[in-house]
């Protein structure tokens, strides 16, 4: 009997340290397998980020050539330069129920396959219907993945929402300004071939599909998360925000919406500007780039700087003086003074990931900020959709870029306006439970 209790007693031993090895090896194995994760995360941020905006600014680095290659009217090209926010307004909103379903990083993955696909179709789809609507592909991946990174961020590094925006912006930023910069230069390269010149970009969004593949069937998690608590927010669904109660979504979405309108007509006409003032297609190209090239280091300081403040009003307005000084230079001097212009627009142009960096701060959680980032983007560029085809309306009837340009200019008043509301030290779910 007691060689039988002393034989229990060893089995039991060994039991327990067999299972204090198995806790230990887990223990071990889960913060490797969290910063392996994290890596990637932050490697699919910046590979999606590069690639948001040059299906865009390449199109306007070579929308003369596009044009006559398809026979386009200028109001059809202000209708091409309107088909961004038209589609980040449609699908956009799709964004936050597409990553309950599929989960953020499924949902930014198959963004970037259809980016990829689009590209690709798009300059040998031989119509400007055909044209259009690969566009629409590849900018219906960019919608859903311009509402699902703030979301990722807020999820994945809840105490570095400042630096990780302001890194994801620095990237976009980047990849708006290299596809502006680049793309006359490739063209001329690749044969003089605008198809080939904007068909190149499909390869840098095909890099971008691959950090996110092994972290397709992550639902979006954080690292920090242990399983139990993972199976919790499974089983408890938080409420969704009455957010068109809150007054500070709707400035922000404003805000949103006329930055969106002042980015997409800088996008889509200030080459065209450039180049009918007397400037070179490939100087034109890289004044565009210049613009966009501002914001590389602006876009990691904003944010930075934004969320150490209480309110972001003072940068708001800062934005929009420089604004307001760079299109009263577009119409007296365009070409005399090109460069000094493409910089103080290209500063301006940087209330973007500050629009970004209050989604982020004027929500409490990760489902607010998922429904905030909808709702102010999607309504947002519902809003700056009638800006850019305006322009192309008015450029064709008056003859010059007079009248474009007082637009742009009277735009910007109301922008400063919402943006200091946006700015207001608030959160949406207080607004939104009164």
């Amino acid at each position: 009997m007691m060689g039988g209790m002393a034989s229990e007693e060893t089995r039991t031993m060994k039991s327990k340290t067999v299972r204090s090895s198995a806790t230990e090896s887990e223990g071990a194995a889960v913060p490797a397998t969290r910063a392996w994760a994290t890596r990637l995360v932050v490697l699919g941020i910046v590979l999606s980020a590069l690639n948001l905006r040059p299906a865009i600014t390449s199109l306007g680095a070579l929308l003369e050539e596009a044009r006559d290659g398809l026979g386009m009217s200028g109001s059809v090209a202000g209708l091409l330069t309107s088909v961004p926010p038209l589609c980040f307004a449609v699908f956009g909103v799709m964004a936050p129920r597409l990553a309950r379903r599929f989960g953020p990083g499924a949902v930014v993955c198959a963004g970037m396959v259809a980016i990829t696909a689009g590209l690709v179709v798009r300059p040998y789809a031989g119509s400007t219907a055909g044209f259009l609507a690969a566009t629409a592909l590849a900018l219906m991946g960019i919608a859903v993945s311009n509402v699902l990174m703030p979301v990722i961020v807020k999820r994945w590094f809840p105490d570095r929402v400042g630096s990780m925006t302001g890194l994801y912006s620095m990237a976009l930023a980047l990849g708006t300004a290299s596809a502006a910069a680049v793309t006359v230069p490739v063209t001329e390269m690749l044969g003089g071939s605008w198809q080939s010149g904007l068909a190149v970009w499909a390869g840098l969004a095909a890099a971008a599909v691959l950090p996110w593949i092994p972290l397709v069937r992550d639902r979006g998690a954080t690292p920090a998360e242990q399983p139990a608590v993972r199976r919790e927010h499974a089983r408890v669904e938080p409420p969704a925000l009455r957010i068109t109660r809150s007054r500070t979504a709707w400035a922000l979405a404003v805000f949103f919406g006329l930055q969106a309108t002042a980015a997409y007509i800088t996008m889509g006409w200030m080459a065209q500007i450039f180049r009918d003032a007397g400037v070179s297609a490939s100087t034109a190209g890289l004044l565009l780039a210049i613009t966009m090239v501002m914001g590389v280091p602006l876009a990691f300081v904003i944010p930075r700087v934004a969320t150490r403040l209480p309110q972001q009003g003072p940068i708001v307005i800062a934005l929009g003086v420089c604004g307001l000084a760079g299109y009263a230079g577009l119409y007296f001097a365009p070409a005399a003074g090109a460069w000094a212009w493409a910089v103080l627009l290209g500063v301006s142009n940087c209330a973007f990931p500050l629009a970004l960096t209050m989604v982020g701060m004027r929500a409490r959680t990760g489902a607010g900020v998922a429904q905030l980032s909808a709702f102010a983007q999607s309504t947002g560029y519902l809003i700056s959709i009638p800006g850019p085809l305006l322009v192309g309306v008015l450029y064709q009837h008056s003859g010059g870029w007079g009248l474009p340009i007082g637009l742009m200019a009277a735009l910007m008043v109301p922008q400063m306006a919402v943006g200091v509301l946006a700015g207001r030290n608030r959160t949406v779910e207080d607004e939104a439970a009164r």
